[in-house]
């Protein structure tokens, strides 16, 4: 993991929600698509542990998607996490809007992101996180890049990073 400052700690330990991106960051951002059309991702299964881990400490998580996609309402519900999909361009508008009808404040969101369309939340988010293998410019975006690629395990790590700044700090 790359090394996170005592302010990025501080404020991994205030989170109380985290906001994710679907493609590229629960997948590999790679699809397989039958001759009927219909798709597949990869997703790792170590992710199921970690959202766990994150409801046991009180954490939010929500997965927001630019497009419709089953796929991503079927892993959604199987890791029991909250999905809103088809948000074409208004990712950060949408988000906006679910924290000031229900919270928390922005100051207590991470949001995990992998592409150009994720720029908007990362930058007015407290915590702003990217996969290894992101675009460069929501890389430019981030306060934190995990030391793994979407669909390989940086959901996973991106939750024990909420567990550990939480055990470290004695809460």
């Amino acid at each position: 993991m790359m090394p996170i400052t005592p302010l990025t700690a501080e404020h991994l330990r205030q989170v109380a929600l985290v906001v994710f991106d679907f493609d590229g960051v629960f997948t590999d951002n790679r699809v397989l698509v039958d001759q009927d059309g219909k798709e597949a991702v990869f997703c790792s299964r170590a992710d199921g542990l970690g959202l766990q881990a994150l409801r046991r400490l009180g954490v939010g998580s929500l997965v927001l998607s630019t497009e419709t996609n089953p796929v991503v309402s079927a892993r959604a519900a199987k890791l029991g996490i909250e999905c809103v999909q088809g948000l074409g361009d208004a990712k950060w508008a949408t988000l906006r809007q679910i924290l000031i009808d229900r919270g928390p404040e922005a100051a207590r969101v991470a949001y995990v992101g992998n592409d150009i369309n994720d720029v908007d939340c990362l930058r007015h988010v407290a915590v702003s996180i990217c996969v290894a293998d992101a675009y460069p410019a929501a890389l430019d975006a981030a306060h934190y890049v995990t030391q793994r690629s979407g669909g390989l395990g940086a959901v996973r790590e991106v939750c024990d990073l909420m567990v550990e700044s939480r055990e470290g700090s004695g809460a």
